[in-house]
């Protein structure tokens, strides 16, 4: 049997090799071609003639391999480089001006009794990225639409805020700010892009590393999606989202890139700002990050550009026509570029250059502060600019920008390429005077000298000064800037939430479904009803949502270009470019992008957008909860639906898919108002709330509040009442209202209870009553977190107003005069409703699902974790046994009649529910 190797496929490299060759002579005469060229002019130049062949063959649409990784050197050649239009020596000025007011701002915010630091190294690498961007290509909002959606890398913020101090969009007292948000109030500056502390001017936080790339492709994702569904114009939007080479270590950076290629969008560019250097270290010391990257980004099926080297290699690179230069690029590791960052010319020309004599021969006549300053790409606006111009012609691809720098660059020797440079927050005079010299800054030595380093404006009326107005004033506004022009929403009135207000009858519903049934009666709506942004990870039939599928249809650009298997069906999958629906795949934090980009385009693009995202509950707060931070510091709105809740009610799943603490993770989040609620009419006064709170007309007629809805729902089948006539709306909203009252019993008890729990509490107070004597109130906690929150803020405003009336929380005066003890319980752990002990005015313990979830019917599992209707009525008795009201012996009497030592003797209560 022939080795691989003998076996000599024609195509190598996942192309098929069984290709019938129908011109054998004419393949012999191509292939002794290439023979002749390896043996008259070598490999290289065989090589050379190759990839020009590959080149020419793409040029005419020839299919031809992608090949993973190119040379070492820029992708657009010199010849190909278009005019710059940029006054060159001006924007030199310009930078060199931000430059040293970025570093001195952090510098200064070191300074003694402060000492709050920041970051300089990574705008030091960056800034001619920015700038170029800011001169030539980022469009702002003044033409009334979104313009460009800018992600700025997290740490790079000094230089943004060095940029706004030079257009006086800040002033040199909210500089000295810089970190010092409250002490220094309302000048305080954020220590990195935060929308929520600065409102005016970020729009997306990034420096949470891989939440920007991830939310950057999402939002052009939306902006497609918004375009196709005639919601805004949106085409002339472009995302350009600008991260660290070390940051695309992180999952999220590089886990959605075939969505973007998948879509074509090329609204789309990434930066990548490859100084070879994470936080304390090289990224690839062994190897070449920029060469991985483009690996990694081609079979994505992304375009890439690299941008390498500056001018200064042109005529060098010119003169390289054996290959031997490119092959020295190419086999140098990125730890010793780093390390040609810090050395001196005599050390390069020793190190890179002398080991072949043609490489020494090309340096010859060059003096060793020359070589020296042999610069990197990212550094020359023109070749920025090159690469810029190319990305944004590019049509059918997301477009990937690898840009070489040096970290620390123009900081000086002490600085430029040093592993601690993102920790090094302050400069030295010697370091100051360096770094004056070096940028041609006019401050004297006495003014470093004496106290802290001076800010430099060339003057309000300078050229310099000029230039950056007019630029930004033809592209459309200063960026980043915020801006919120969305007007209020026309809600639908009561008639939208008259159906679960009815109840389900005789029906037995999860909660679940009683949340999409108000859903598609809202999505009925003239006004509101297109607003609707319905995303999931891949399990709308799981939540029942697959009713959708033939009204609101899944969004695809592309359309449906298949017959669909389940076409027969009533329900069946339909994809439309106009589609409604978000089909997200297995993606949580694809997702979550999505919810963060639909529920902020009311400020990016003016345009309201409600977004409903249902996953399961166990799959959000948990796996993507650090994006629940960030659409909170975006300042996103819409609902989150945390379906098939609770620790034991997604029966037979198993210990991940048992969540029994997310409301707990919920109430760590600010800007999220979290709700558990057990019936349909519960779940219709928290929605029509949730949209007043978020897209009603507040009082100054502005657009809603800054918070997001978490609502936790079950998929377990119950009936729901129909509402009450004299029901509790402002208790629902507040978190507790009582749904049942006590008709017999001599002794008095209250039981509170959430979700799917509430028919638990009802069935203990029937047993509580006919066998026990005991006259049993149940409420419905509808939000264990919003009682404590409120319960906190009135804490906090006695403590500092303590000559003024003293408030009492709102779960204290709703449960005063209620006769004791206060059991509570959940399909959560205890920490959950132990939030408001300290509030309630009585006796009170608590009952929860503490630990890890496993399969099992719902009453065992409930039986185990102590939770079900006999385990309440134990846990009562106890309370009251306790305060002297019935006798101990009941307990052991409660124990053994109800079996609470054996889980198998639980009823194993409701199958099924799905949905």
């Amino acid at each position: 049997m022939a080795s691989a190797s003998d076996r000599n496929p024609i195509i190598i490299g996942g192309l098929p090799s069984q290709v019938p060759d129908f011109d054998p002579e004419e393949t012999k005469e191509w292939l002794d071609s290439l023979d002749a060229a390896v043996d008259e002019r070598g490999r290289e130049r065989a090589r050379y003639l190759m990839l020009r062949l590959i080149e020419r063959a793409r040029e005419k649409r020839v299919a031809v391999p992608e090949m993973r990784s190119t040379d070492y050197v820029n992708t657009i050649a010199t010849k190909d480089e278009p005019f710059f239009p940029g006054n060159e020596e001006i924007e030199r000025k310009v930078l060199n001006a931000t430059r040293w007011n970025a570093a001195v701002m952090v510098s200064r915010a070191q300074r003694p009794g402060i000492g709050v630091g920041g970051h300089i190294a990574t705008f030091a690498s960056s800034a001619s990225l920015y700038d170029v961007g800011f001169n030539h290509f980022f469009r702002g909002k003044d033409e009334g639409d979104g313009g460009d959606q800018i992600f700025f890398q997290g740490h790079a913020s000094p230089g943004i805020y060095a940029r706004a101090y030079l257009l006086d969009r800040l002033t040199e007292q909210q500089l000295d700010a810089f970190r010092q948000e409250k002490s220094k109030a309302p000048y305080g500056l954020s220590s990195y892009p935060h929308p929520r502390l600065m409102p005016d001017f970020w729009e997306f936080p990034t420096v949470s590393m891989g939440l920007g790339p991830l939310g950057a492709i999402y939002q052009a994702r939306m902006n497609r999606y918004m375009e196709a569904r005639g919601i805004a114009d949106t085409s002339k939007s472009h995302v350009w989202a600008y991260l660290g080479d070390g940051e695309m270590d992180e999952p999220e950076s590089l886990g959605q890139l075939s969505l973007a290629a998948r879509e074509g969008l090329d609204n789309l560019t990434f930066v990548v700002n490859c100084n070879l250097q994470r936080l304390d270290g090289p990224v690839r010391g062994n190897g070449k990050i920029i060469q991985e990257l483009e690996s990694i980004f081609r079979g994505a099926g992304w375009n890439v550009i690299k941008l390498i080297w500056d001018r200064s290699w042109d005529p060098l690179l010119a003169q390289d026509r054996d290959g031997i230069l490119v092959n020295k690029m190419n086999s140098t590791p990125d730890g010793q570029f780093q390390t040609y960052a810090t050395e001196s010319g005599a050390y390069i020309r020793e190190h890179f250059f002398g080991g072949d004599q043609r490489l020494r021969a090309m340096v010859e006549n060059m003096t060793d502060r020359q070589i020296q300053h042999l610069g990197r790409g990212g550094h020359d606006h023109k070749k920025v600019y090159a690469a810029y111009a190319a990305a944004k012609a590019h049509k059918g691809q997301p477009t990937v920008i690898l840009a070489q720098t040096v970290k620390g660059w123009t900081l000086g020797p002490n600085f430029e390429g040093r592993n601690a440079t993102h920790q090094m927050k302050k400069l030295t005079v010697d370091d100051l005077k360096r770094f004056r010299d070096r940028l041609h800054i006019p401050i004297t030595d006495a003014q470093l000298e004496n106290g802290a380093p001076p800010y430099y404006h060339p003057g309000r009326n300078s050229p310099e000064i000029q230039y950056m107005h007019d630029q930004r004033s033809a592209h459309g506004g200063y960026v980043p800037t915020r801006v919120v022009r969305a007007k209020p929403l026309v809600l639908p009135d009561d008639k939208a939430y008259a159906a679960a207000k009815k109840g389900s009858g005789h029906q037995s519903i999860a909660t679940t479904m009683a949340f999409v049934r108000i859903l598609k009666d809202l999505m009925r709506d003239k006004e509101i009803g297109k607003r609707f942004v319905l995303i999931a990870p891949d399990e709308y039939r799981t939540f029942g949502m697959d009713a959708f599928f033939p009204s609101a249809k899944i969004y695809n650009p592309l359309g449906q270009q298949y017959e669909a298997v389940d076409r027969d069906l009533l329900l069946a999958y339909k994809e439309s470019p106009t589609g409604q629906m978000l089909h997200d795949g297995i993606s949580e934090a694809g997702c979550t992008a999505s919810l963060i980009a639909a529920g902020s385009a009311y400020a990016t693009h003016g345009e309201p957008l409600i977004p409903v995202y249902v996953f399961y509950s166990m799959f959000g707060f948990q796996r993507t909860g650090d994006q629940f931070w960030q659409m909170a510091d975006q300042l996103a709105r819409g609902f989150v639906l945390g379906a098939t809740a609770g620790r034991t009610t997604l029966t037979g799943e198993g210990l991940q898919h048992a969540d029994g603490h997310s409301q707990l993770l919920a109430s760590t989040n600010p800007g999220c108002v979290a709700y558990d609620p057990a019936y349909g009419y519960e779940i219709a006064h928290i929605v029509k709330d949730g949209l007043r709170r978020m897209y009603g007309p507040t009082e100054t007629n502005e657009p809603g509040e800054d918070v997001f809805y978490y609502l936790t729902v079950y998929n377990e089948p119950i009936q729901h009442p129909a509402e009450p006539a004299d029901v509790d709306v402002e208790g629902i909203l507040k978190g507790i209202h009582r749904i049942s009252q006590g008709t017999s019993g001599a002794i008095g008890a209250q039981l509170m209870a959430s979700g799917v729990a509430v028919p638990w509490a009802l069935e203990a107070q029937r047993i509580l009553a006919e066998e026990w004597n005991v006259r049993a109130d149940v409420w419905s906690a509808t939000s264990w977190n919003e009682l404590r929150r409120e319960a906190v803020e009135v804490e906090e405003h006695n403590l500092l107003h303590p000559e003024e009336e003293q408030r009492v929380p709102y779960v204290t005066r709703k449960l005063s005069g209620a006769e004791g003890p206060f059991v509570a319980v959940s399909d959560w752990m205890r920490a959950v409703p132990d939030q408001i002990a300290r509030w309630v005015p009585g006796t009170y313990t608590s009952l929860g699902a503490d630990g890890f979830g496993f399969a099992d019917t719902r009453g065992a599992a409930r039986r185990f974790f102590h939770i079900d209707a006999q385990s309440i009525v134990l846990a009562t008795l106890t309370e009251l046994a306790r305060e002297g009201k019935i006798d101990r012996s009941a307990l052991k009497q409660a124990i053994d009649r109800y079996r609470l030592l054996d889980v198998s003797a639980a009823d194993p209560g409701a199958a099924g529910g799905d949905a």
